[in-house]
């Protein structure tokens, strides 16, 4: 037991934990702030308007989807040592690939879906051969893809009048046509969700995204592909030293996050309750990918829990008004959120305090005593490893300059005879 309270895992929960408290802290300040009679009333709100009816449970569940499909794509990356800030354009890209599909082709949602996979693939795939080919930095590129996607969806959608509300008798002109009316058929199905918890939000995505999160999980820690990904993260110099081909998985690693995020705008926009505005700014859900991948500490199980509280949050936001402004809600949420960020920093100096040194949290052991074989042999660290694994091996290791080869030679082993 005193070994878990010491390990990287209770580590991880518990710098999570405490960013989840000290932003509910400000939030509940900054609520007494704005209208102190109604600060308390207005916390319990938030901590508890998620769970208060079914309803609400079931839009928690319907948001909080397609956050963990971005926060596994921010997730993923991290793993394997790049920072996809590029989601949000693969989830723009990904949602118009699945509207496409089900407004302009008539397809059915799981078509839609794959259709959203890969366009997000095609997204995450174009920073990902720049990084690996030009070590052009995958932030820059993202960053540039996530206004390159959006306008590109913009300007398709404006001269796609069969994708656009009013040409299935809506007066909108700004919005994608509502699949009920375009085509029933696109919708993920309810599988009767929707009358269990009386809300027409509930559909089997969420159930989606989780056996998509446990494939990611069993991808990265029990497969040799995962492991390979992981290392490329870890030192790249290395693992091509060791074999590994570094540059393809830099690019299959950014073209699975995209992938991910992709499918995140496809589970939203498929959900039937959606449609896509074309608007001038970026959309919010890839970016809140970012802080459930680290207050999920880019676990994708972790994920999962991460992703499900920050909707709960935003759920219970909701439930503040009309005693508080939606901007104030929106204040107190990014607050939060912002905080979330930080538990990367907090994880850090846990570790320190928890195991009692200075060693890095992520540290699981200790390193190797080439300092000390080295001293009791009298030779450099390196020849005194490579005379064990020779030895370990059944080799001969010759050790002496003066005997012939055809000799029989006996390691010298720090004044033995």
């Amino acid at each position: 037991m005193k070994n878990f309270f010491k390990s990287r895992t209770f580590i991880n929960i518990l710098a999570s934990v405490l960013s989840i408290v000290a932003g509910l802290i400000i939030g509940f300040i900054l609520l007494i702030v704005f209208n102190p009679p109604y600060a308390l009333g207005g916390l319990k709100s938030i901590v508890t308007a998620g769970f208060s009816r079914a309803d609400k449970l079931a839009k928690v569940l319907y948001q909080a989807a397609p956050l963990i499909m971005t926060g596994l794509s921010v997730g993923f990356a991290f793993k394997t040592g790049l920072f996809n800030i590029g989601a949000t354009g693969q989830y723009t890209v990904g949602a118009f690939c699945a509207l496409v599909c089900g407004i302009q082709f008539q397809l059915p949602w799981w078509v839609c879906l794959i259709a959203a996979m890969i366009g997000g693939a095609v997204w995450g795939f174009i920073p990902g051969i720049c990084k690996a080919l030009f070590n052009v930095n995958e932030v820059i590129t993202s960053i540039m893809f996530n206004w390159l996607g959006l306008f590109m969806v913009n300007l398709l959608l404006n001269n796609m009048p069969v994708m656009l509300a009013d040409y299935w008798g809506a007066s909108n002109k700004d919005r994608t046509g509502a699949l009920a009316s375009a085509n029933p058929s696109a919708i993920i199905p309810k599988a009767g969700l929707d009358g269990l918890l009386g809300s027409n939000y509930m559909n089997i995505s969420i159930f989606i995204a989780v056996i998509i999160a446990v494939i990611i999980y069993i991808i990265l820690e029990k497969r040799t592909f995962g492991y390979e990904l992981k290392a490329c993260g870890f030192n790249k110099d290395a693992s091509i030293y060791a074999g590994i081909n570094a540059k393809r998985n830099i690019v299959l690693s950014m073209v699975i996050a995209g992938a991910l995020s992709g499918i995140g705008g496809g589970i939203y926009y498929l959900s039937g309750t959606a449609q896509y505005t074309i608007v001038k700014s970026l959309l919010s859900m890839g970016f809140n990918g970012i802080p459930v991948a680290l207050l999920g500490a880019s676990s994708p199980i972790g994920i999962i829990f991460a992703a499900i509280f920050i909707s709960y949050i935003q759920v219970g936001g909701e439930a503040l008004q009309p005693e508080y402004a939606k901007e104030i809600i929106d204040i107190i949420i990014a607050v939060i959120i912002y905080l979330s960020a930080f538990s990367l920093l907090v994880k850090n100096i846990l570790g320190k305090v928890m195991k009692g040194d200075t060693s890095n949290v992520n540290d699981e052991g200790t390193a190797p005593p080439s300092v000390s074989v080295a001293a009791a042999t009298g030779k450099p660290a390196g020849q005194t490893a490579g005379e064990a694994a020779g030895e370990a091996a059944g080799e001969v290791v010759n050790t002496s300059p003066g005997i012939d080869h055809g000799e029989i030679a006996v390691p010298e082993r720090g004044g033995e005879q």
